[in-house]
This record gives C-alpha cells, structure tokens and sequence, in this order.
C-alpha cells in the first residue's frame, strides 16, 4: 500500500486536558500503539472544574484495560475506596438511605429474586428490617471497614463492588505521564481560531494563539462547558434539560481532614439542591449543587461553610452550568468528550463515567479517513441513549420527597420524562423495576433510589406474594441473610490501614 492508499486515520488532536483529555490521549495511546500521531493542546492559563472526585464501579475497568495497578492508581491520586453513597435528608429531614454497589441480600430461589420477597414482607407488615440491612456494601461501609469482594458466590461478600474517591487533577496529571510515555505530544497554548473545509464542514486545523498551526484528521474536544471545537466552531447546538434537573450552579471548596477517609459518598439534601460529601487521603472534597432561582451564590457559599468538617484549604469555586447534552456528540470529523459533550450533575458520580464511556465508543466505532456517517450515527445514538437514562435515575431522586422547602415542593411537580413516568408506574402497580439493556445503573441502584424515596409497589411483585404457598421460609432466610452480613466486616481492615498496606 502506498501512503496515498491509506485511508486509516494518523493523526489525531485533542484540544483540552484536565481529565477528559488525559483520559482520551491515554486510552487512545494505548490502543493505537504508536500507529496515529496524537497532539493535546491545553493552556496551563485555562483552570479545570476538577471537582469530579467520586466514581462508580465501571472506572476499575478503565484503569485495566490501560495496564494501571490499583496500588499505583490510588497512591499517585490520594485515592480511597467507595462502596456506595448515603443520602441524608433527601426524604425528609433526619432520614437517610443507602445507595450500595453491589447486589442486595443473597437469592434463595431460582424463580425469585431476593428483593421481591423482601418487599412483600414488607407489604406485610413483617419486621423484615429496613432495605439497607441487606446491603453487605453497608454493613462494611458504616463500619469504616473494607475489602475486595469475595470470588466465592456463596459468601455473602461476594454481593459487593466498589470505586474509588481521587484528586481528579492529579489522576490527569497521571495519566499525562503515561500518555506522554507512550508518545502522546502535548502542545501549550490556546485556540484561536479553527478552520473548516468550506463544502464539508470538517475541521482542518486550528490556530493558536501565538500563530501556531495544528492540522488532524481526528479532532477531540475536551473543552469543557464552552465547546471549542463542538460549539463554538460547529454550532452543533445543545439539548437543555433543566427543565427536569433545574440545579444550575454549584460552589465547592477543599477542608482538611485529620481522620481516616470514610468508605463512601455522602449526600446531604440542603433546601435549594444538595451537599456532596467526598472523603481523599489528603483532604475532604466538598460542595454545594443548588438552583439560583432558591438560592444565592452568597447563600449557597455561606452554607458550605457552614456545614463542612474541617478547614478549609482553599477559597471556595462557583461553577455555572446547564443540565443537559450536545444535540450531536459525534459531528463530522469532530467528537466532543467530557463537559463539552454535555452536563449532569454529579450526583451519581457520573461524570468520569461519560468521559471513559464517551472513550470506549469511539474506540469500538473508530473510523478511518472516509468518516463513514454510519459510525457517527451510532455513536451518537447510543450515547443519548445513555444521557436519557442516566437524566432520569437522577430525576428519581427529587420527585419522591416530603421535604417543605420551595425547591422540593417545585420538585415534587416536575413533569416526567415518558420513559420514567413508565418505571415509575411499573414499579408501583406491580413491584417490578423495568429496564433495558442500555441501563448503566441496575436494578439494585433503581431499588435503592425508589425505596429509599419511599417509593413502595401496591403488590408484592412476581411469585413472592405466594412464598408461603410454595413452602419458602422466608422470614428464616431473611434472618440466615442478615446474620451473615452482619458478621461480614468481622474479616476487615479499617479502611484507612486497607490503603497504608496497598500503597506501602
């Protein structure tokens, strides 16, 4: 083949670092093996968000595929371990809920999945116990107690998963010593300008400002909310959601932090949005998600400030932002990453999860120089598909609420989405929680929500109203479950000395 005949991409740019950009140079680093030129543009002058310090379990499988050890991932990035997230007050005030990683209980019946019958004995009115004691992710959890799940499905630890809190810059500043090593160029300095081909509309390069010019066949924006190349050269346009999910400001600030880190998130419902929790090596993470139309930036800062553990270790930051998506991810020779592709709060911890995700599809759908549209059509399609589901199981989480607060009352009226008016409706008429496979959270992370929203079916669902019938002891296997969760942190370390022996 003579280089007129290859039609494969060799040379992609990434405009952005921070952890989208650094996500992207790596995995693309790595997969390409030397085989494309990759250039990331970033300006030292230009600040990150670089509050996304939470994850969900899916990020292990990032770290993986890239060769990167845990006990390499959570020393350089002053990481912990996460088991779940608590939500305080998100009900009402002095109520909380647990949302595990993991599975709950321990399935006794091949026809029936254990949380059926656990919500008909409660629809009995039997002592089963709340949800949250058949979570072993829980039990560990408040225990301040951890370790790898089980590979032994008979024990009850086996019903287990984790992720991880980190410093999200020094994870970037990580994974640019690693990109860097595997050839990935990075260039200092701002875009200025980006030239498109006058018939098709692709990018051909883009100017920065001190006159350089870099030209690709690939472009990558990891831009953030402002779109660079997405937006602000392709006026691809942006889909608003806050007409479901209105939080539109968020302010966070840094405290230290004397005490061994907790093993999970905490969310803590505030009277315009809500409160995150985020416990590191090093310090605290914390912030203040709210609506302005509830609450004031002065508010907002005054109440972080008060209700933070620690001192602070740094002037708090107010960020801006719309809820919702880029009307394309994938237009012509350009996909958006990260902020610049679109916004959810991080109240699932989501945000890394779209960067690796938005990463993994462009790999599985990597075109060459002809750009066939398919590809970008499939990418774009399954990538709604992902925002719409993830926009609603965060939507869940404010409809269902009896606090008195203008924000949640407003809350509480918010017309829903279709596609979770139907779950909704599923779940309450008949106990089943219905979901497709483009869900990224199961059925465990659904029960959760709904239940800990006092979220409850009219019916015990499937065969488990006829337990006694079929001669199922379930009151007996619920206590045999709840005994051997209760024993299971016994084997654990403290999480804090978990980490010292990880790290050496």
């Amino acid at each position: 083949m003579t280089p007129q005949d290859d039609t494969q991409i060799r040379s992609i740019v990434i405009v952005g670092g921070g952890s989208a950009g650094w996500m992207t140079a790596a995995a693309l680093a790595n997969a390409l093996g030397g085989s494309a030129k990759i250039t990331l543009i970033e300006s030292e002058a230009i600040g990150t968000v670089g509050v996304g310090e939470a994850t969900i379990p899916p990020i292990r499988l990032f770290n993986t595929r890239l060769g990167i050890s845990e006990s390499d991932f959570i020393r350089e990035t002053k990481g912990s371990f996460k088991l779940g997230i608590e939500f305080a007050g998100w009900t009402r005030e002095g109520e909380s809920y647990f949302h595990p990683f993991g599975s709950y209980g321990a399935d006794f019946d091949v026809h029936t999945p254990f949380h059926h019958y656990w919500l008909a004995d409660r629809l009995n009115g039997a002592q089963a116990g709340r949800l949250d004691d058949y979570t072993v992710s829980w039990e560990v959890a408040k225990s301040g107690r951890f370790g790898r799940p089980s590979r032994d499905p008979r024990q009850v630890q086996s019903r287990m998963d984790y992720a991880y809190h980190f410093d999200a810059t020094l994870y970037a500043a990580y994974l640019r010593r690693y990109a860097e090593a595997r050839g990935v160029s990075r260039v200092e300095g701002k875009v200025e300008h980006v030239s498109l081909h006058a018939e098709t509309g692709f990018i051909e390069s883009v100017t920065l400002d001190d006159g350089r010019t870099l030209v690709g066949q690939l472009f990558v924006d990891c831009t953030g909310f402002i779109g660079v190349l997405i937006e602000r050269a392709m006026q691809t346009g942006y889909e608003d959601w806050s007409r479901w999910l209105p939080a539109n400001r968020a302010v966070a600030m840094a405290t230290s932090s004397d005490a061994d880190p907790l093993p999970y998130t905490r969310s803590t419902a505030r009277a315009a949005g809500w409160q995150w929790r985020i416990p590191l090596q090093h310090r605290t993470g914390n912030g203040y998600v709210y609506c302005d139309r509830y609450a004031s930036p002065e508010i907002a800062e005054a109440t972080l400030r008060d209700t933070v553990e620690g001192e602070p270790l740094a002037e708090p930051k107010h960020l801006r932002f719309v809820t919702g998506r880029r009307k394309q991810f994938w237009n012509r020779n350009c996909v958006a990453v990260g902020l610049s592709a679109g916004f959810m709060e991080p109240l699932e911890s989501t945000s890394l999860h779209l960067i690796q995700f938005g990463i993994m599809r462009l790999l599985t759908l990597f075109p060459d120089q002809t750009f066939s549209p398919t590809l970008a059509e499939e990418y774009n399609r399954l990538t709604v598909a992902e925002y719409e589901r993830i926009r609603d199981f965060l939507l869940l989480h404010y409809i269902a609420n009896d606090r008195d607060e203008p924000f949640w009352r407003d809350m509480r009226q918010v017309e829903l989405p279709d596609e979770l008016a139907f779950k909704l409706e599923h779940f309450r008429r008949a106990g089943i929680i219905s979901l497709d496979g483009r869900e990224l959270f199961g059925k465990p992370s659904w029960l959760a929500v709904l239940v800990g929203q006092g979220v409850l079916p009219e019916r015990a669902p499937g065969l488990a109203g006829r337990a006694g019938e079929r001669g199922i002891p379930v009151a007996e296997r619920l206590s045999q479950v709840r005994q051997a969760i209760v024993a299971a942190p016994g084997g654990m370390a403290r999480h804090g000395d978990f980490i010292r022996e990880l790290i050496g």
